[in-house]
């Protein structure tokens, strides 16, 4: 399954790029990290994705409830690519957010985009060590 973290803006800040290109290798490129200038446009087209929106309003699992749900996803068998869209400095268009499979919110306080990547994808791996049964997540 394609994952991609999808951020209206840029990883300016090396040492945030520093550490998402860490869990990248990690987790053997499966993560793709895409930067774009609209989200809105980016999703246009994405007819197979499973669009999962960040929002402090969303929903907030355990560790081991977002692992739960990425396998979920994974074995349904429609979806191609799961998408974790990260909005600019004024959050989600309302359109992205309407479009949206699933409302995830990792914490009811702001972070910024460059953060939330690092963060997400920290719990993408963590989520991948729970489902394989292996020592990292306690």
């Amino acid at each position: 399954m394609n994952i991609k973290i999808v951020l209206e803006g840029k990883l300016k800040e090396s040492y945030f790029k520093e550490g998402v290109f860490e869990y990248q290798k990690r987790l053997l490129g499966r993560v793709e990290i895409v930067e774009v200038n609209s989200i809105k446009e980016y999703i246009k087209n994405k007819q197979n994705a499973f669009l999962i929106t960040m929002e402090i309003e969303g929903k907030q699992l355990s560790s081991e409830e977002f692992a739960s749900k990425l396998q979920t996803i994974e074995q349904d068998g429609y979806y191609n690519e799961i998408l974790f869209l990260i909005g600019g400095a004024y959050g989600l268009e309302p359109d992205v957010r309407n479009k949206s499979n699933f409302k995830f919110s990792m914490s009811k306080l702001t972070f910024l985009h460059q953060e939330a990547v690092l963060i997400l994808i920290e719990q993408i791996y963590r989520a991948y060590k729970i489902l394989n049964n292996e020592p990292y997540h306690k």
